[in-house]
């Protein structure tokens, strides 16, 4: 089974807005960029503007596609689809979670999913703020 994943990147003065995976759910403890399952029958824009006000209480506006990327291991398949994002509002971790404004040369510092990799490498690429 393939679980398809939209995830926000979001920039603001020079940082990137990362949360981290609570105790108890797949991957705890590491770092992501906000988002996560699309529920059946929703487009990736509804996924992520749904997931952004239930994790951070903001709206979400959605632009271009940065990334998609497939990634594998022992336990799932996951198609993950990485947005550049722009909020509506200030984000506010409603579900207990770690949140962190990351400058970019800093996100490595931070331990992320494998299936990260790919965008981390894009970001540390540097050149213009990704833009939503």
């Amino acid at each position: 089974m393939t679980l398809v994943v939209a995830a926000a990147v979001i920039e603001r003065d020079g940082g990137y807005l990362v949360t981290r995976r609570q105790q108890g759910v797949h991957l705890e403890g590491l770092w992501e960029f906000p988002g996560g399952k699309c529920d059946p029958g929703e487009s990736l824009e509804e996924c992520l503007r749904r997931e952004l006000r239930e994790e951070l209480g903001v709206d979400g506006i959605v632009g271009d596609e940065i990334l998609a990327a497939t990634h594998h291991d022992a336990e799932r398949s996951v198609e993950l689809h990485f947005f550049a994002c722009r909020l509506v509002g200030d984000p506010s971790p409603l579900l207990g979670q770690e949140m962190r404004w990351v400058a970019r040369e800093k996100l490595r510092s931070l331990k992320f999913p494998p299936a990260d990799d790919q965008l981390l490498a894009i970001l540390d690429g540097g050149g213009q703020p990704i833009k939503g």
